[in-house]
């Protein structure tokens, strides 16, 4: 029944330990502005083996962080240059001209439009709207989707490196716990390497994290945005052609 509290000293006692260890070399640092004690490098080699899954989850996030700044740029959506000219072909009721527009453009409206035109029917009074609508509106869904997926690749990211982060620090305890079953409790400064993997891995996970969840909101809410923008110019070119069938 003691065993419990056993555990909780001896988990205090490594803290103690490893504070007291690390206060004794801060202090034989040179005064003078020398070498720092502690490099970059050198804390990330003392992150252990774990350093090597978080340092390709990083590099993940790096290019998805571009990749998904590229995609949901607002001239990958609805470029300005094509409206005018694209809005005039569809007064006309111009439909070839029009989809040839939009197949030389490329964006996100050009190709919902190029589907959604193919179910135009200039010799009804409506053109078929109600199918170029729908037809439109699914190409936007599936357009959605297949930016989405990559914004959302950007929360996995946020949820597993933190978890990497931790397993190094389990990691680093048994380790921990390994030394002092051999060399005991009076040398601390052999615990410090593994404590250290346990705390460098932790913070790096969270450096990881932190950032991908940020970068995963702000891409979420600009996709939506455009989106949402491209629904709305859409509309109104669907109505330059339907209108003036009817007209």
């Amino acid at each position: 029944m003691k065993q419990p509290r056993s555990n909780a000293t001896l988990a205090v006692s490594l803290l103690t330990g490893l504070f007291l260890t690390l206060t004794a070399h801060a202090q034989e640092t040179p005064a003078d502005g020398g070498e720092s004690a502690t490099s970059l490098f050198g804390l990330l080699q003392q992150g252990g083996w774990a350093m090597f899954p978080l340092g390709l989850t990083a590099l993940f996030m790096f290019f998805l962080i571009f990749y998904c700044w590229k995609e949901t740029r607002p001239g990958r959506f609805v470029p300005v240059t094509l409206l005018q000219a694209l809005g005039e072909k569809l007064r006309e009721r111009d439909l070839d001209s029009a989809r040839g527009l939009c197949a030389n453009t490329n964006s996100v409206i050009s190709r919902c439009l190029t589907a959604a035109l193919n179910k135009a029917r200039p010799e009804k009074l409506d053109a078929n709207r109600e199918k170029i609508e729908g037809s439109f509106m699914d190409n936007v869904e599936a357009e959605d989707g297949a930016i989405g997926q990559w914004i959302n690749y950007l929360n996995v990211v946020a949820a597993v490196a933190p978890m990497i982060g931790l397993l190094g620090t389990v990691s680093g305890m048994i380790s921990a716990f390994q030394t002092i079953g051999q060399v005991g409790m009076g040398d601390p400064s052999a615990l410090a390497g593994d404590i250290g993997e346990a705390l460098v891995t932790t913070a790096t996970g969270l450096v990881i994290g932190i950032p991908a969840m940020v970068a995963y909101f702000i891409f979420r809410n600009r996709l939506n945005t455009n989106i949402l923008k491209t629904v709305e110019t859409g509309g109104d070119l669907i109505d330059e052609l339907t209108e003036t069938s009817e007209g």
